[in-house]
């Protein structure tokens, strides 16, 4: 008898759960979009729209045995899922794997691809026409961001605006030395230490020239902004707590197994997850590896025996530009500092298109 895996959530790790259980069980993948997105391309897809296309991989095109249900969960408990629409999906296994939210252009603001392709589009006209380009937030999305636009425009002044006093502060000083260097050559200017006093008086993606001052009183004038902060787990669908109990971040607590605690047949992977690691991709993957390999078990009558264990340091690949960037990867014995020539052969050239390609098929 077929068993129903219901994933919750078609992102990096509920996408790779649903592909790997496709053929092993009844697959119910629920997503409001119409297709799997490699978000890691939207801040090319900004720069170059003519690229954008490459990032979306419809469901329907490599799911197939299993059902996609395009909505959202608005409740969800031990025996399975509510939707927005109010229709109740029960599971035998339900994998949770909802991700977390961050601003647009990092990653797309509408669930239909045709409406994300063109909000691209519309937001690169407003840059296009965008002398000085101001970006709140010098972290990783921040800073490939001005990579992006410099590799198209390199006349633009982009500058980079955080209260951190730093740049990357949990990752070697060598790898942020070697990133400043590579701002400075690009030109990318960087105000550290000091927030905006007021936000700016535009709405961000639009072009317009204003002016605004920093804490510190520096005043910065741009001609176009973007915001490049503000993660947020989505889980409010788990706020009655019928399932799970989420921590003060609103993470899913999960055991070594990935199961959402207490229970056996749940699971959750990726930013949900509490598992302390930095909220990436390639995380929700591994997550994806271990949960598939654990539910395929169960469906054996086996007990399931793979674990995940994140690494005691923070990994990373920087891309600035195609061919820019830093990272830090595992070695032989401890993380190692890699060059922009290892980042860009690693992702930086194609932003894992080429990757997902081979998993997913053509892009939309």
């Amino acid at each position: 008898m077929s068993r129903k895996v219901v994933v919750v959530g078609g992102g990096y790790g509920g996408a790779a759960v649903a592909k790997a259980l496709d053929a092993e069980a009844e697959v119910v993948l629920i997503d409001p979009r119409d297709a799997f997105v490699n978000s890691a391309g939207s801040l090319r897809a900004l720069a170059q729209p003519d690229w954008a296309g490459a990032m979306f991989f419809p469901y329907d095109q490599w799911l197939k045995r299993g059902t996609v249900v395009r909505d959202r969960v608005v409740a969800a408990d031990p025996e399975g899922v509510t939707l927005a629409a109010g229709q109740r999906v029960e599971a035998d296994y339900l994998v949770l794997a909802t991700g977390s939210s961050y601003s647009y252009p990092a990653k797309p603001a509408s669930d239909s691809t045709e409406a994300a392709l063109e909000d691209l589009r519309e937001t690169h006209k407003e840059l296009a026409g965008a002398e000085r380009v101001l970006i709140l937030g010098a972290g990783p999305v921040g800073i490939e961001l001005a990579g992006e636009i410099k590799e198209v425009w390199p006349h633009k002044h982009v500058t980079l605006v955080d209260p951190a006093p730093s740049l990357l502060a949990a990752f070697p000083e060598e790898m942020r030395q070697d990133l400043r260097r590579q701002l400075d050559e690009q030109g990318i200017e960087l105000r550290l230490g000091h927030g905006l006093a007021t936000p700016p008086p535009i709405p961000a993606g639009r072009a317009g020239g204003f002016t605004v001052s920093t804490t510190a009183g520096e005043e910065i004038a741009a001609d176009i902004w973007f915001q490049a902060y503000g993660v947020r787990t989505n889980s409010d669908y788990l706020a009655d707590g019928r399932l799970t109990t989420r921590t003060p971040l609103g993470q899913v607590p999960v055991t070594e197994t990935l199961n959402v605690a207490g229970h056996d047949h749940v699971y959750a992977v990726g930013d949900l997850t509490d598992v302390p690691e930095a909220k990436m991709a390639g995380y929700a993957m591994q997550h994806a590896e271990v949960v598939a390999a654990n539910i395929l078990a169960q469906l054996r009558g086996e007990r399931p025996a793979a674990t995940y264990r994140p690494l005691p340091y923070p990994m990373i690949l920087l891309p600035l530009g195609p061919r820019g960037g830093v990272g830090q990867l595992p070695g032989p014995d401890g993380p190692s500092v890699v060059p922009a020539e290892t980042v860009s052969a690693y992702k930086g050239a194609d932003l894992f298109t080429g990757r997902f390609t081979q998993e997913y098929g053509g892009a939309a």
